[in-house]
């Protein structure tokens, strides 16, 4: 208090609480995501080897989804090969774990919007540490299991994060903000996978443990609350009733969680919105297929180990963090738009060389033209939908916009793995030989190739003059099955080794 002239007390304005540097906040969600991250993408080259194993040791819980699998591939038309039924177990473990994700990121959102980001993120990353805490201490695939659903449920983290920015006061550091997401994401993709590569399927989960621990604490000590309590929502009841609309597809396409808030977006502003969301949830539907399923498709085409696999990660990674440090970052308020047509168009070529090619350039310029489109897509259409709704919406905006993604990533990975396995059952029902009915002998000749000749029901027993190994050749489709299980030698005198890459005995014979 201060002294007037006349002597008497003139009271002060009272002291506010001046709003974190948007610097600081940009720095600790950066470095905070990294950590997170890091601890996930350490499963991703490890996966087909790890449900391998689980498969091997004749796990009773692995027996009951894998026969539960089988059906399904059954139902869907699946060749009958394990190495395909592989890819279906891993694209619905995918799928559980983003159903989770999309059941539960409304909530925290809506949570977060009346209590603060702050607490709520907290809680979030406690679950996260639970869930890598549940997989380092068993072996089991229940326990990986629960680790899984443990961490589905608690993954809000990353729309929380986007929320957190979104509450920045402007739009140049909004836009800064969502490009330094996915610079987070980029480099975790470019380190996780390298590492989880380099490890031991048993001491992967350690490491994970380490990184989200790291990260809780990291939170804890330097993130501030964005959310002032007068701009808060001002009932926790109204956010989860908003919260429910999220669990409707149509509703969600719709923002309807968003159109019933306070001081919703009206008129052509609510259709943009809807139509951003609507973009966002198509591509991630289709990058999540690819995403999930590139694993499976290397480690079968051209028979890469989880090394090889790390490094085509950290490929994919390193081009991306590349393209948003270089590009991605200096596209101003405005062009985000333009620049996220220029990157669809570019996935059409991208798709066709990956899922085409059966060289090593052709993938590389597939995944190339992959990751310029990952590296601009998702932080320009977060950016853009940040700038929708009101203060005390943001968690709701940016959750809604997480939950399409989660919805997308629950149905891309069993659609693509189903689409694989039929795909390449199509393509190898006629193999080099031989020609197919009423088409006489003129052309290149074909000749019906298992597993459509002989029936499912009839075992395929490898011939006694297959080698057992063989060198490097060219791969077609139609030698994703193993010579032994076919049993045919190709055109003119090639050798199984000139039809593959591999001649070693596959476990699917006979089965």
């Amino acid at each position: 208090m201060g002294w007037g002239a006349g002597g008497s007390c003139t009271p002060r304005p009272p002291i506010r609480q001046q709003p974190a540097p948007e610097t600081r906040v940009v720095a600790v969600v950066f470095l905070g995501l990294l950590l997170d991250l890091l601890a996930f993408t350490l499963l991703l080259p490890l996966l087909p080897a790890l449900l391998e194993r689980h498969g091997r040791v004749q796990d009773p819980l692995y027996g009951s989804w894998q026969r539960g699998v089988d059906w399904f591939a059954a139902a869907i038309g699946m060749p009958a090969e394990k190495r395909y039924n592989t890819v279906l177990f891993g694209g619905l473990i995918g799928s559980v774990f983003s159903l989770l994700q999309f059941l539960s990121a409304p909530l925290t959102g809506a949570v977060s919007d009346c209590l603060g980001r702050r607490p709520v993120l907290l809680l979030s990353l406690a679950g996260l540490v639970t869930s890598y805490g549940v997989w380092a201490a068993s072996k089991s695939f229940a326990a990986f299991l629960v680790s899984r659903i443990i961490g589905g449920i608690s993954k809000g983290n990353v729309s929380l994060s986007t929320a957190i920015v979104a509450d920045l006061g402007s739009s140049l550091a909004r836009s800064r903000g969502m490009a330094v997401i996915g610079v987070a994401f980029s480099l975790a993709f470019t380190l996780g996978p390298m590492l989880g590569a380099s490890l031991p399927v048993e001491t992967a989960p350690w490491l994970a443990l380490l990184f989200a621990v790291s990260d809780l604490l990291f939170i804890f000590c330097f993130l501030p609350e964005t959310l002032p309590p007068e701009k808060r929502a001002p009932s926790i009841t109204l956010g989860f009733r908003a919260a429910v609309d999220l669990l409707s597809p149509l509703a969600l396409l719709c923002f309807s969680a968003v159109a019933r808030g306070p001081d919703p977006p009206i008129g052509v502003r609510l259709g943009s919105l809807r139509l951003l969301g609507l973009v966002y949830f198509l591509y991630l539907f289709l990058f999540s297929g690819l995403e999930f399923t590139l694993s499976f498709l290397v480690h079968q085409r051209f028979q890469f180990s989880s090394l090889e696999q790390g490094k085509m990660f950290f490929f994919i990674g390193l081009t991306m963090a590349t393209i948003q440090g270089a590009y991605a970052r200096r596209i101003s308020p405005g062009g985000e738009i333009a620049a996220v047509k220029r990157a669809i168009v570019l996935l059409v070529p991208a798709f066709l060389l990956i899922g085409w090619g059966h060289t090593l350039p052709v993938l590389g310029l597939g995944l190339l033209l992959y990751s310029f489109a990952a590296a601009i897509v998702v932080p320009c259409l977060s950016s853009v939908v940040a700038g929708y709704g009101s203060p005390g919406q943001k968690g709701v905006v940016m959750g809604t916009l997480r939950s399409l993604g989660a919805l997308a990533r629950a149905l891309g990975p069993t659609v693509a793995a189903s689409g694989e396995g039929r795909a390449t059952a199509l393509g190898a029902c006629w193999a080099p030989g031989e020609a197919p009915p009423g088409q006489g002998t003129a052309g290149p000749s074909w000749r019906p190739h298992s597993p459509c000749w002989p029936p499912r029901s009839q075992p395929l027993n490898p011939p006694s003059s297959a080698p057992p190994s063989c060198g490097a050749g060219t791969v077609t489709i139609t030698t994703l099955l193993s010579p032994q299980c076919t049993g045919w030698p190709g055109p003119g005198s090639a050798t199984p080794c000139a039809r593959g890459s591999s001649c070693s005995p596959s476990p699917s014979c006979g089965s």
